[in-house]
């Protein structure tokens, strides 16, 4: 029998990090805790997680440094829980490499919820066949200009130099390619990358579509790769369209 999902709680609070255990257990997943940053990057480097819920309130680092640490060696997905009503929290987070995040106090359920949609996403990255597979990955291989993407493998190139992705950030990408040229609603980007439905005043597709123009650079020619479409959503540009 295979074993669980596991996944790591990173927060102070105690009573929380028992009520997490206790739901996600429900749900089949097994949890561990830990109460501070220093432990919790150290346990998320090591141990093969699924999934890192990770609060920014932390004694000792606060969790954006520890994001920005686990995210030089580690892709793991992140859901962060931020102070409500601080905007830039969840900004910041996004910014630096989170694939979500919750507003603190939340409905726990809500949470369970993220989690397993972020989990059916881990898992379909999981099973991306590995970087040099060959002609397999060739013949899947999505071009737009001098993007690339590589479902089979999940990888992204651009001008042929590799470009390094968060989970979210390639989902987003990925469904922009197959819709090269047509308008993708922000409705629509919420359901197909975060896996649950566009929330008022949410703006996390819109922080990942700006990682990805940071991260992708424009296009061939200069202009804007990734366009807005006010009131609509957004576009992936062809040359010369």
């Amino acid at each position: 029998m295979a074993d669980p999902p596991l996944i790591l709680v990173i927060d102070d609070d105690a009573e929380l990090c028992e009520l997490l255990a206790e739901l996600l257990g429900q749900e089949g997943y097994a949890v561990e805790s830990a109460r501070d940053a220093i432990s919790g990057l150290a346990r998320a480097q090591e141990g093969p997680f699924t999934l890192v819920v990770l609060d920014v309130m932390l004694p000792g680092l606060n969790g954006f440094e520890v994001l920005t640490r686990l995210r030089r060696s580690s892709r793991v997905p992140v859901l962060m829980l931020t102070a409500r009503g601080e905007d830039v929290d969840r900004i910041v987070g996004l910014e630096m490499g989170a694939d979500d995040y919750m507003p603190k106090p939340f409905n726990p359920r809500e949470l369970v919820a993220r989690v397993r949609a972020l989990h059916r996403r881990a898992s379909h990255a999981g099973h991306a066949v590995a970087p040099g597979a060959g002609a397999a990955e060739a013949q899947s291989v999505l071009t737009v200009d001098d993007l690339e993407v590589f479902p089979a493998a999940r990888r992204v190139r651009v001008r042929g130099e590799e470009v390094r992705l968060t989970t979210a950030e390639y989902d987003l990408i990925e469904v922009l390619v197959r819709q090269a040229g047509a308008v993708v609603s922000r409705e629509d980007l919420a359901r197909r990358v975060l896996g649950r439905r566009l929330a008022a005043y949410d703006r996390g597709i819109d922080m990942h579509v700006s990682n990805l123009r940071r991260k992708l650079g424009p296009g061939p020619s200069g202009g804007e790769r990734i366009k807005t479409v006010r009131n609509a959503g957004y576009i992936l540009a062809r040359e010369g369209a």
